[in-house]
């Protein structure tokens, strides 16, 4: 039985509080969608804008508005579980794009501060969220800032207050979390969470990353892949291609996911 947009908003906030960790892996079409969503483990769904710019060849960050949100409407088709998708910086019009979004069934996105002015930042927030409510759903906005991804050479210190700084006003203009990206080392974690408040952080599983029980243990609610999936799915691609190069042969062992 299909599930309303509300009710898959509502199961997603649900599952942003609860006390475990949630684990979500990026995908990026309607096949890695239903591959992920079979998965017993799997509790929701989320887009990773990275790569479905890179399936049209597009740069990460590049790709336009209405191919961001068809992608995004593709996967959300693709699946009976909560999407939240990754919408870049919201665009010219993030209200509008958030309300394009929930049309399509997306019931959550990151969004982007790319370490714009912090008061426009937090009104491109406010904006979000105040057209969710609008829309009678409990939009889960993963709220980004660059502050650390972005911070260049300045001290790692005031990177992490201002991560911080923009979190809290993030959330007080109705974010449900925080994503900070580069957020890797257990100490600069701590500081973040004891900055923005258990269960208010979002981190990505990047290479060297801690792993998800340890991030879940030191109070962080929520876990994403980003491109990572998509480039471990075309490293198993490439090496396939090598092998089948060098006279080799498709694996017997081979599933029928498609």
């Amino acid at each position: 039985m299909s599930t309303s947009t509300a009710d898959k908003a509502t199961t997603l906030k649900q599952l942003h509080e609860a006390p475990e960790i949630l684990r979500v892996v990026n995908v990026w079409d309607a096949i890695t969608a239903k591959v992920v969503s079979d998965l017993p483990g799997t509790k929701a769904i989320a887009t990773a804008g990275h790569s479905i710019a890179a399936s049209y060849g597009y740069e990460d960050g590049g790709m336009p508005l209405d191919l961001a949100l068809s992608g995004a409407a593709i996967v959300a088709a693709a699946t009976d579980l909560p999407v939240t998708a990754d919408l870049d910086d919201g665009y010219e019009d993030p209200a509008e794009t958030i309300r394009r979004a929930i049309g399509s069934g997306i019931v959550g996105a990151n969004v982007e501060d790319r370490l714009r002015p912090f008061d426009e930042a937090v009104a491109r927030v406010a904006a979000i969220t105040a057209a969710a409510q609008a829309e009678g759903v409990d939009f889960q906005l993963n709220a980004r800032t660059d502050a650390i991804a972005r911070g260049g050479d300045r001290p790692i210190d005031e990177s992490i207050a201002d991560a911080i700084a923009r979190g809290k006003a993030f959330l007080d203009n109705g974010a449900a979390l925080v994503f900070v990206p580069g957020a890797i080392d257990r100490g600069v974690v701590e500081q973040l969470v004891d900055g923005l408040g258990r269960g208010k952080l979002s981190v990505i599983g990047l290479p060297g990353a801690l792993p998800a029980a340890e991030y879940e243990a030191l109070g962080v609610a929520r876990i994403s892949y980003g491109p990572l999936t998509q480039r471990v799915a075309l490293r198993a691609l490439r090496d396939l291609a090598t092998d089948l190069y060098a006279d080799g042969v498709v694996p017997e062992d081979t599933p029928t996911l498609n």
